[in-house]
């Protein structure tokens, strides 16, 4: 959601009708109205890794779907398609299959509804020269990916980041996110290490909603001097997570596909820690960042013993960050947003 949301930034001056379709019950029925956004909703679900006993209901639910995205696509009449991935992409993606379409793959490796769009894909947008591989005889430009405007303007400003904070200017600051919904493998990893991390660092943990009242009740037994060093948050949004970005030393996070951008963006030296539960995006994401020096790579099994190793080894190795950092700053593409809309003008074009 948030790299088409980066491009619709771009598009907005420009583009006087966009129509969002998102699934319904997902988290755009809140983000995508607030951003001033129209929305429609139509059912979807997914069918890659689901069990025998929900893929006929999934089945029907994408057959609802599709239906739904004819009748949607015959009322707005769109002259050109943007797709980042979702459930939702493949009944709009089959509805629509005359319109110019432009796919955008978040992660390295593309997932299952993207595969599936492929064949009626005029043109592919990628993060990394590593996806070209994925979609050849297509035209495949490679972009970067897209980062909102709230949280790319905070590029070169640490010390405004840090007072908007409340964080000391000059101590060390460690980021801990597990993305939107949090991570409960890095949440329990940062309780069960925090005094020794806070001996160390400022700490900015953003937990997520699931983790939050337990990890905030933690935060509120701790002693002042502590709840100071000590930043929680259930996620931080737009601004905020910009400032949180340029506030930090170093993060430790999972390996979903915004690492390929913000990260680098920012020049952020990383620990990632890959979910382990699903197919295998953030492992390879992880992966190219570690070959090119801009992150290490922990296991999630063995997060909670080497969290403290890791995060000391690095906070006192000046040396060693700054090599990360220049290696990530190297994958940035601050461009890719205008690119993506670019190519998106000139499909409605007809260029």
């Amino acid at each position: 959601m948030y790299p088409a949301l980066a491009v619709w930034q771009r598009l907005a001056p420009d583009a006087t009708q966009v129509l969002w379709v998102g699934g319904q019950g997902g988290v755009e029925e809140d983000l995508v109205p607030r951003a001033g956004l129209p929305l429609r909703t139509i059912p979807a679900a997914g069918v890659h890794g689901v069990g025998l006993r929900a893929l006929p209901g999934n089945l029907w639910r994408l057959t609802r779907g599709l239906l739904a995205a004819r009748r949607v696509l015959a009322e707005f009449r769109p002259q050109a398609l943007l797709f980042t991935g979702g459930y939702v992409a493949v009944p709009v993606g089959l509805a629509g299959w005359r319109v110019p379409t432009l796919l955008f793959v978040p992660d390295i490796e593309p997932g299952l509804a993207l595969r599936t769009l492929n064949r009626f894909a005029d043109v592919v947008a990628v993060s990394t020269p590593e996806s070209q591989r994925f979609f050849p005889g297509k035209r495949v430009v490679v972009t970067g990916y897209p980062v909102r405007k709230e949280i790319a303007a905070w590029v070169g400003r640490r010390a405004e980041a840090r007072q908007r904070l409340g964080l000391d200017p000059d101590a060390p600051v460690l980021l801990v996110t597990g993305g939107s919904k949090g991570a409960r493998s890095l949440n329990r990893a940062v309780a069960a290490n925090l005094e020794a991390l806070l001996a160390m660092a400022q700490v900015v943990h953003l937990t997520g909603r699931l983790d939050w009242p337990a990890v905030h009740d933690a935060w509120q037994a701790l002693p002042p001097q502590d709840r100071r060093r000590y930043r929680v948050f259930p996620f931080l949004y737009d601004a905020d997570m910009g400032a949180a970005l340029a506030a930090a030393d170093l993060v430790v996070a999972r390996a979903g596909a915004s690492t390929l951008g913000e990260f680098p963006l920012f020049g952020l030296p990383a620990i990632l820690v890959p979910y382990p539960y699903a197919w295998r995006y953030q492992q390879v994401n992880a992966a190219y960042l570690a070959r090119r020096g801009a992150a290490r790579v922990v296991a999630d099994a063995d997060l909670a013993q080497r969290l403290v190793p890791e995060v000391r080894a690095l906070l006192h190795d000046a040396a060693a960050r700054q090599a990360m950092r220049e290696a990530s700053q190297a994958l940035a593409r601050p461009d890719a947003a205008e690119r993506i809309a670019a190519l998106l003008h000139d499909l409605a074009a007809g260029r």
